[in-house]
């Protein structure tokens, strides 16, 4: 990286186009949902979301390959310990 260029965790940055391809009927439900103005909000809340459960199953991994197995209960325990930290400064970190 450049010492020009910023890096950006989720949710962060400046809205940036790209092309998506949708199933139709996925897309006409998204719509029905939220209307056409609130398209790319919904699909933006999606992929952070989605973005969010892999960083936070790739750490949970990472912890049953050094610690051992890790219990339904601890892993949910896990999930409402990362949203409430990550919640407190509406941060997350980069997807690595």
């Amino acid at each position: 990286m450049s010492e020009t260029e910023e890096s950006y965790s989720i949710g962060e940055g400046p809205a940036t186009r790209v092309s998506l391809s949708l199933p139709e009927g996925t897309a006409e439900a998204i719509r029905a949902r939220v209307g056409k103005r609130e398209f790319s909000a919904f699909i933006t809340e999606a992929v952070e979301r989605e973005l969010r459960g892999q960083i936070l199953d790739e750490y949970l991994a990472d912890y049953e390959r050094r610690k051992g197995p890790v219990s339904a209960e601890a892993q949910e325990r896990a999930r409402q310990v990362f949203d409430e930290a990550f919640a407190e400064d509406e941060q997350w970190p980069a997807a690595s």
